[in-house]
């Protein structure tokens, strides 16, 4: 047992982790878990592949260097690891229709895919092994996001940059074999960057989508600096100055359990049916039934939506405008809801006008409100109520108690049709086999390289 500083003789909460999961195999997870696991991981690329285009996307490919190893997806570009896994995050985020885990309030997989498949071309990893870390990995970050987060902190700091870097860095350390001592000092390295500021919804700034491409990239350093046989600082979670302290002003619990009687953290994960911000979703899908039965939005008089308070009080959520870029209008419930509403589709599209009048009218007449039902039964559950009252005097109102998580069919379907936009449908339907024989592959890296364009790949799609 390793004595702490206080010499108490008590394991920290970063080695309790380390400790019990490096002897963990894809045994110890069922099918259920493992399909799942891929699924999340035909998301992730189906969403780089889609955003891969998209200004802050450019950018990100953009700074990193050319050398290395690693595959940025899309693009027949090499990188460092940590530069790749920087970009590849980016693009993941680029949609805002990654995956979400609620009771952290936190996107693991946008951190999580890409630091490992950027590892996975730096060593030779099994894909077995690369499953279970992703597993592993999304299970620490949403454990200590659960412990760790309230809506009073996330309206200050993004969920997902505070709690995914650790998550990461076990990932990353399971899937390299690191010793615990190393996996511990790669916890403790990669909370040390836990950071993202939530102000981008008030000031339009593009900030958000950078945020995973920082997690992700610190991760692989403090993996790479934990195996050189860096010390890092193991009461990092629940020391004076810890995570803990700093963030949540309060002492971390005694103990942060990873999969507790048998339970997994990534079945609590849902991939998003709608390309907006987590809370925008159940409303949107509730909008979209009170779609069917309006004869056209000239009738509407107001509308009442009525959600958990942790979505009415995250910033962004409740705006009513202006909206000066898309991301704004994607966080915002009453646009998604109006723009729901003026269209009868939820679909990308919807957030291309921000100046539509009729979009425009509904959101200024839209209340949102907290609900107390549907506050208590959150994070559990993620339900939505929206009423549109007519001019006529009539009503129509769809509740919904919880969002309703994209099938695996329509999972299956955008990967297939955005992948196949950048691979071609050849090498797109290769990329999903490899995927799902993930745990046969000798060398996971496999996966990564088939997301990666040629020279003359490159040439003939940039002229399309």
């Amino acid at each position: 047992m390793t004595i702490g500083p206080t010499g108490s003789g008590k394991v920290s909460l970063a080695r309790q982790m380390a400790r019990s999961v490096l002897a963990l195999d894809l045994g110890d997870f069922g099918p259920d878990i493992v399909a799942k696991t891929k699924l999340c991981l035909l998301d992730f690329l189906s969403c780089a592949f889609e955003a891969g285009q998209h200004p802050w996307s450019r950018q990100a490919v953009a700074i990193a260097q050319a050398g290395g190893r690693a595959t940025i997806i899309g693009t027949s570009q090499l990188s460092s690891s940590a530069d790749a896994a920087f970009a590849n995050a980016v693009m993941g985020h680029g949609l805002v229709r990654e995956d979400m885990h609620a009771a952290s309030i936190a996107h693991h997989g946008v951190v999580i895919w890409p630091a490992l498949l950027a590892l996975s071309e730096q060593a030779s990893l099994h894909g077995a092994r690369l499953l279970v870390s992703a597993i592993i990995g999304y299970e620490t970050g949403a454990r200590i996001g659960r412990a760790l987060l309230n809506s009073d902190l996330a309206r200050l700091y993004r969920p997902t940059g505070l709690v995914a870097p650790p998550g990461a860095a076990l990932a990353g350390s399971f899937a390299l074999g690191l010793s615990e001592d190393q996996a511990t000092s790669a916890i403790a390295i990669a909370a040390n960057t836990s950071s993202g500021l939530n102000e981008w919804p008030h000031a339009g700034g593009s900030d958000m989508y950078f945020h995973p491409g920082f997690a992700a990239s610190n991760a692989i350093k403090a993996v790479g600096l934990a195996a050189a046989g860096a010390f890092g600082s193991e009461t990092i979670l629940e020391g004076e100055a810890g995570l803990f302290a700093a963030y949540r002003r309060q002492a971390a619990p005694d103990s942060i359990v990873l999969f507790p009687n048998g339970e997994c953290e990534i079945m609590a994960v849902y991939n998003k049916p709608v390309p907006a911000c987590n809370f925008a979703q159940t409303a949107a899908q509730a909008a979209l039934r009170v779609s069917h039965e309006l004869a056209g939005t000239e009738e509407i008089d107001r509308v009442v939506i009525r959600a958990p308070d942790a979505a009415v009080r995250y910033p962004g959520c409740d705006s009513m405008g202006p909206y000066r870029n898309a991301l704004q209008a994607k966080m915002s419930i009453p646009f998604s809801v109006a723009a729901t509403l003026a269209r009868g589709e939820i679909e990308e599209d919807n957030y291309s006008e921000l100046d539509d009048a009729d979009i425009i009218r509904l959101v200024a007449v839209t209340d949102l409100k907290a609900d107390a039902g549907f506050t208590a039964a959150f994070p559990g559950k993620q339900g939505a109520d929206v009423t549109v009252h007519l001019r006529s005097g009539r009503a129509i109102r769809h509740a919904l108690p919880d969002v309703i998580a994209a099938a695996p069919s329509e999972i299956r379907a955008r990967f297939r049709a955005a992948a196949a936009r950048v691979l071609g449908e050849d090498r797109a339907s290769r990329l999903e086999q490899l995927v799902d024989d993930c745990e046969r592959l000798g060398h996971a890296g496999a996966i990564a390289a088939q997301c990666r364009l040629d020279t003359t790949e490159r040439v003939l799609r940039s002229a399309s």
